[in-house]
């Protein structure tokens, strides 16, 4: 297991700190993996807060041997998929999952969907003024498909890069430190169109989409954000590969749209796309290929 250790005192022009908060063991992997990995092997001190436990996540029974619960099982795959990210370590919030938008699994009372709002920004704000990132990274407002634990841990991130940098907010979290940068993962919606036009032509349902069918690439599009960070990561796809295949449960180590032809992977898997949340965009929009770029 990876240990949560705290950063030396006094952030320094040599020390940079990246912080992703996202709700699921696989989502740091199966996102923007390549991100992580990049900015580990460039010295970036890389920490993950991971919401949930995973528990709804859907498991064939092959993969339990050995483990007391899915939550068990998909803790021990995020550890595995940490270390071969090179990921500095992992903050875990201790939520049960919450399932898919109007799945039984909203109603639990461990759930992050029934944690109020205020608990659950205080907890990032610790992760926060722990490990003092210049970069913040999480899901977008609409939670990348609609998942309700991703859409609810984006609000929570959002409040909580602000009230970080507040000491009067929030003070049983520690000193106040105020992050420079907040951005979302951000969809690539021409290369979505694509997809969406391309999978009737080999017998996929676009409206049915994922491991469990309930994913509506349509919808997805419809919620387009724009691009204002593109992070070449074509050097690291062997390590998102691995870090994702440590994600067997999920189907990580399958080959992903295995019918695409290689020339559309390799404009699909280059570059991890980014919406800058803060500072604001005014006017014309950054173009990044840095996340700490000018910092």
């Amino acid at each position: 297991m990876l240990e949560n250790v705290a950063p030396s005192d006094g952030a320094t022009p040599a020390r940079r700190s990246l912080l992703a908060v996202f709700a699921h063991p696989d989502d740091e992997s199966f996102g923007p993996g390549g991100t992580l990995a990049r900015y580990a092997a460039e010295g970036v001190e890389v920490w993950l807060v991971c919401a949930t436990d995973g528990d709804a996540g859907t498991v064939d029974a092959e993969h339990l041997g050995g483990y007391a619960s899915v939550a068990a099982l998909r803790a021990a795959e995020l550890c595995c998929a940490a270390q071969t990210l090179g990921l500095a370590g992992v903050e875990w919030l201790g939520y049960r999952d919450s399932g898919m938008a109007g799945s039984p699994d909203n109603h639990h009372p461990a759930s992050l969907y029934q944690a109020p709002l205020e608990q659950v920004v205080g907890r990032v704000v610790a992760a926060v003024r722990r490990h003092r990132p210049q970069v913040v990274i999480c899901d977008n407002q609409f939670g990348g498909y609609g998942h309700p634990d991703h859409v609810k841990l984006h609000q929570a991130t959002v409040a909580a890069f602000f009230a970080a940098g507040d000491p009067a907010q929030y003070p049983e979290a520690g000193p106040a430190w105020q992050p420079q940068r907040l951005f979302y993962t951000a969809f690539s919606a021409g290369w979505l169109k694509l997809l969406v036009w391309l999978m009737p032509l080999v017998g996929k349902d676009p409206r049915r989409f994922g491991r469990n069918g309930d994913i509506d690439l349509l919808q997805i599009i419809s919620w387009e954000t724009p691009v204002h960070a593109a992070v070449d990561v074509w050097p690291y796809r062997e390590v998102k590969r691995r870090a994702s295949a440590c994600h067997r449960s999920q189907g990580g180590g399958e080959e992903f749209l295995p019918w695409l032809p290689d020339v559309v992977r390799r404009q699909l898997w280059r570059y991890e796309t980014f919406t800058q949340g803060y500072p604001p965009v005014n006017g014309r929009p950054p173009r990044l290929r840095d996340l700490f770029e000018g910092l």
